[in-house]
């Protein structure tokens, strides 16, 4: 499959933005449309740049923190790992990984898949046990818009949308009205589960109010539905809530949690909920490819991830709100903060500057341009993804040090310092 079959045409995609709904952001208003240009914005970030002189060229890379790299004690303990055939149950160091989590979830039992997507459609299938049955998801959820549907095409689990707000959260009042109470009724599906993501991506990795979470299990357990976390960035919101992941978790019956992303772990995500479910979610997870033989070396870095990278999280956190910070002393004015929006990892701001677009700002951060290695001291690129519409997103992890952040803001207020430059030019 190449790169041009998984992007968005251009006319549709303009059509979706033009028809998007607003989304407060704290008084402030961004038209939030629900596109992010995973595929088209990875391919042209390693792409050659120039050079206006000798030294060397830094990168400082801010796409994602899925783009860790396991670190020499990972490896370590990867290359030494206790093996066994875990599909038939016996690698050691799967069988503890999987022990660990679920004590740290709050959980009866976890279980080992290979991929957040994979983990979370386990979920599914097992939530909504027959086909034509029905869950509810924020609109704006990485579950309904990045996971190619699978519920629908492998499932055959019906989707309906509530309104995601700006918080992550959504309107219980509209859960209720889209749950079906006239089941059985021949014309209806029926409405089996309620899927939430925390920390939410699409809206810069915001933290769900543990308030909002028992609300929604009380509403769930009236109708007798049963709650999916999409935790791939669980970790990040225990530390910026400041409590246990098991304090969480107690409002959810399943939880999917990524060990790749912050955690720094190469692959792999826990999917944890009762005993039934997880013996269930063997055969789940069999069928869909999912079951691997001497995984205990892939299982041994989630080890390391699960148990020492959480308590590094929060230097993930001040970094991100670090830049933010800077971005708001850069002159001219031209990047707008909504401070109430960074809790986490995730920095999403926007670029209003006439002519200057999400994507045009990516490409001139991602380039060493005339001048910078004067100005900076050496060329620097800074990649980053254009985001929603209007703005830009940075996003935090362990390969990015204190030092790498303040260069990325010096980047960014010379983008700005440049763009001045030129539209006095200009006039």
């Amino acid at each position: 499959m190449t790169f041009n079959a998984l992007c968005i045409p251009t006319r549709a995609l303009t059509r979706y933005i033009k028809c998007r709904p607003i989304l407060p952001l704290n008084r402030r208003c961004f038209a939030v449309s629900a596109v992010r240009l995973y595929y088209e914005a990875a391919r042209t970030a390693g792409r050659p740049v120039g050079r206006t002189g000798s030294s060397p060229v830094r990168t400082v890379d801010l796409r994602s923190d899925t783009v860790t790299a396991p670190g020499a004690e990972m490896r370590r303990a990867m290359a030494e790992a206790q093996v066994g055939d875990d599909v038939f149950g016996e690698d050691p160091t799967v069988n503890e990984l999987q022990k660990i989590a679920a004590d740290i979830f709050g959980m009866e039992a976890a279980l080992f898949v290979p991929t957040g997507t994979m983990s979370n459609l386990i979920a599914v299938m097992l939530h909504c046990r027959e086909r034509g049955d029905e869950m509810i998801v924020g609109d704006l959820s990485h579950l309904h818009m990045y996971e190619q549907g699978g519920s629908a095409q492998l499932a055959g689990v019906h989707s309906t949308t509530v309104t995601t707000l700006a918080d992550g959260t959504f309107d219980l009042d509209q859960l209720d009205s889209k749950i079906r109470h006239g089941y059985p009724d021949p014309h209806y599906p029926r409405s089996r589960l309620v899927c939430v993501e925390n920390t939410h991506n699409i809206l810069g990795g915001r933290v769900l109010p543990l308030s909002f979470l028992q609300e929604l299990r009380s509403v769930a357990e009236t109708y007798g539905l049963a709650v999916h976390m999409d935790g791939a960035r669980l970790m990040n919101a225990a530390v910026a809530l400041g409590v246990r992941p098991s304090v969480i978790l107690q409002h959810c019956h399943s939880v999917s949690a990524c060990l790749s992303k912050g955690l720094g772990a190469p692959a792999g995500s826990m999917l944890a909920g009762s005993q039934d479910f997880i013996q269930r979610a063997v055969r789940a997870r069999k069928a869909l490819g999912g079951g691997m033989r001497q995984s205990g070396i892939l299982a041994a870095a989630g080890k390391i991830a699960l148990k020492e990278m959480p308590a590094r999280l929060g230097e993930d956190h001040r970094n991100a709100r670090s830049f933010a910070k800077a971005l708001t002393q850069c002159s001219p004015p031209i990047y707008q903060v909504d401070w109430s929006t960074i809790e986490t990892n995730i920095v999403r701001f926007g670029v209003r500057a006439p002519g200057l677009s999400p994507t045009a700002f990516c490409d001139l951060m991602g380039e060493v341009s005339q001048g910078e290695e004067e100005a900076l001291g050496q060329g620097l690129r800074v990649l980053m993804f254009p985001h929603v519409q209007g703005t830009v997103r940075a996003v935090w992890h362990l390969d990015i040090s204190e030092e790498d952040t303040q260069l990325a803001a010096k980047k960014a207020q010379f983008v700005a310092q440049r763009y001045g430059s030129e539209s006095k030019r200009g006039r």
